[in-house]
């Protein structure tokens, strides 16, 4: 296994100002030897059995990650307050059974084989929204959140021709990044850093291209607007409304959720056009809209969203 330096920092650029110290190269080093060792050996099992070890090894985490396991305990709690104390942790134990499954989904993302394995392995509920929305020649928005098969998106749309790109959180461990990343943009798409990312998301768009977002994260209070989400006040970045309310572009809401069979029910509802209206108010209304969207989809099917982030927080 070949090491190189993970990046090459731009003269003048903070990296280049403070880049990574010895010991900090080190540690990127092993983690990812371990990353690449756990990555073959489920890139190299057949599909059924990976995703079936994802998630046991998901069941085992729920026991050790203990911060984790409390987070998902109560936002499940205060999510759906009839449910039982033994209904909650059966829901607890479930998610990190899907959170396993997701992980191994993530590495063997570019391991799918054309029109064959679309129709192997998915069934579409909406696919006309798609050309639809695509058909205004004006970009698409493709709005998704942490459930199911997530990762789906850039798989599916190039087997269809339409091109469509991935805004998503850069990792921190420059060569474990770079491997995801190429992992991603395996059927032409590009990940777009959600760093700032808005004047990338525009440059997409212009293009014509779609761009996946996932709106169902925290924000940190100064970038973001109060929703309501479950009942709760939640901190949603405004960006993607006032992209779309700005430049008219439209919403594709895409969910993928997994069938206990390892395949996945795709759901694409009608593209939503946002009026182009004045105001902060309109912004955070529109965010909400978008919001009970993502809500609306989490509630069927609970057990496949992201319910370990803390996704209600005051600051």
């Amino acid at each position: 296994m070949k090491f190189r330096l993970p990046f090459r920092p731009a003269a003048g650029s903070a990296a280049a100002a403070d880049p990574p110290g010895i010991f900090k190269l080190a540690v990127y080093a092993v983690e990812y030897a371990l990353f690449r060792g756990a990555a073959a050996f489920f890139r190299h099992l057949p599909r059924p059995h990976a995703l079936a070890t994802g998630r046991a090894l998901g069941g085992l985490a729920e026991k050790v990650m203990v911060k984790q396991r409390k987070t998902a305990q109560d936002n499940l709690r205060q999510a759906f307050p009839e449910r039982s104390d033994q209904q909650i942790r059966q829901d607890v134990r479930a998610v990190f059974q899907h959170l396993g499954i997701s992980a191994v989904e993530l590495l063997r993302v570019d391991l799918f084989h054309g029109k064959e394995d679309v129709e192997r392995y998915f069934s579409f509920t909406g696919w006309e929204h798609v050309e639809e929305a695509y058909g205004l020649r004006r970009g698409v928005l493709v709005m998704t959140g942490h459930m199911g098969y997530w990762e789906s998106g850039g798989f599916l749309f190039p087997q269809f021709g339409f091109p469509l790109d991935v805004v998503a959180r850069r990792v921190k461990n420059p060569w474990v990044d770079r491997f995801i990343t190429r992992l991603r943009e395996a059927y032409g798409g590009q990940v777009l850093d959600s760093h700032k990312g808005a004047r990338k998301i525009l440059r997409s768009l212009a293009e014509g291209r779609g761009v996946a977002v996932l709106l169902d994260q925290h924000t940190a209070r100064k970038e973001a607007v109060p929703v309501t989400f479950f009942g709760r006040q939640a901190w949603t970045t405004p960006i993607i409304a006032k992209i779309a309310m700005r430049q008219q572009i439209p919403i594709l809401p895409v969910y993928s959720w997994r069938t206990p069979d390892f395949r996945y029910e795709v759901r694409v509802e009608p593209p939503i056009m946002l009026k182009n209206e004045p105001g902060e108010e309109a912004i955070r209304r529109n965010t909400e809209l978008l919001t009970a969207s993502i809500e609306q989809a989490v509630r069927h099917n609970p057990i496949q969203w992201f319910w370990v982030h803390r996704r209600w927080r005051s600051y």
